[in-house]
């Protein structure tokens, strides 16, 4: 009985390391990116203590210093994409060992999307270079490449990267196959972004906001679909305020003459494009999981009661299921 437990246990343990070394595998594929080209002479790489970006816009990096002669006097950090650079100032940090950390924490800001008077670095859509530029005391500027940290495969509850929460801008801390950091900058697509859902006794209230989508808003509309009924729709005109709308979900239409529950999906419709609103702009891996609502009895103005269930899907999407209360005496005519 012993043997057959302990093989199964090894075949197990041999399957468990086979399946992180896959996940880490597909990891550091989903983050490499080819190499870029090099200018002139290839530089020395420089292994940041951490690199990241926090909160889906906050750059953070600490460097180890340059071993100069004479020592540093002065760093910056050179970003540069096609062309264009973009150069910021390094903090010198002694550290109770005698060493020296270089650090910077800014603002990242998308050169399009944001406000112009927005504070911080303003970057264009593409992939950026990091390399380190320090000077000793003779004035004499040095320059290193960063190099890029190993790749996380951590399952955890929140997402390795996630979008700015204001214009849905990823700034993706990358690498090369060379080894060299990298921040990818990819302005959203267009998106429908759930901000709140009100629920109330009498009715639910959706509201949301259009991304990457030109005026004029209001030329979108809303619709409920319902599952498996070959597409039938209930249509739904928002209030519009700028990018923001918001409406009531029309209750009543969804679950007429039906004592069933009803699953439907929203989106908004112009012509021929469609979106679906979800929760996007935010870092949590399992949003349907996270973001919970309520079951929620709601009255409608013919008297009938409803349970409403206004939630995420697994994918992060609007859904919500309605049925009127059966009562004992329904059940039984």
């Amino acid at each position: 009985m012993g043997e057959p437990l302990l093989s199964h246990a090894v075949r197990a343990a041999k399957w468990a390391r086979g399946a992180a070394s896959r996940a880490r595998l597909r990891t550091e594929q989903i983050d490499t990116l080819p190499a870029l080209g090099a200018r002139g002479r290839s530089l020395a790489l420089l292994r940041p203590v951490h690199l990241s970006v926090l909160g889906g816009r906050t750059l953070n990096l600490a460097l180890p210093c340059l071993s100069l002669p004479g020592g540093v006097t002065g760093a910056g950090l050179l970003l540069e994409s096609r062309g264009r650079s973009q150069r910021l100032p390094l903090e010198l940090e002694p550290q109770p060992d005698g060493g020296v950390l270089l650090t910077l924490t800014t603002p990242l800001r998308h050169a399009r999307l944001d406000a112009p008077d927005a504070r911080g670095l303003r970057l264009h859509d593409g992939i950026w270079r990091l390399s380190l530029v320090a000077t000793d005391r003779a004035g004499r500027q040095h320059r290193a490449a960063v190099a890029s940290l190993a790749a996380s495969i951590g399952d955890g509850p929140t997402l390795r990267t996630s979008p700015d929460p204001a214009t849905g801008v990823r700034y993706r801390v990358a690498r090369t196959v060379d080894g060299h950091a990298v921040i990818k900058v990819s302005a959203p697509r267009r998106q429908a972004e759930l901000t709140a859902l009100d629920l109330k006794w009498d009715r639910i209230t959706v509201r949301g906001r259009l991304l990457a989508v030109q005026p004029p808003h209001d030329a979108y509309a809303a619709e409920a679909i319902r599952r498996g009924a070959a597409g039938t729709a209930i249509a739904i005109r928002p209030r519009w305020q700028g990018s923001e709308f918001t409406f009531d979900l029309p209750l009543a239409e969804m679950s007429r003459n039906s004592r069933d529950q009803r699953m439907w999906d929203i989106r908004l419709t112009s012509n021929t494009t469609r979106i679906k609103i979800a929760r996007r702009l935010t870092d949590v891996r399992h949003p349907k999981r996270v973001f919970r609502t309520p079951f929620r009895a709601v009255a409608l103005d013919d008297g009938t009661v409803l349970r409403v269930h206004a939630h995420l899907s697994a994918a992060g999407t609007l859904a919500v299921s309605c049925a009127p209360f059966v009562t004992p005496e329904d059940s039984t005519r």
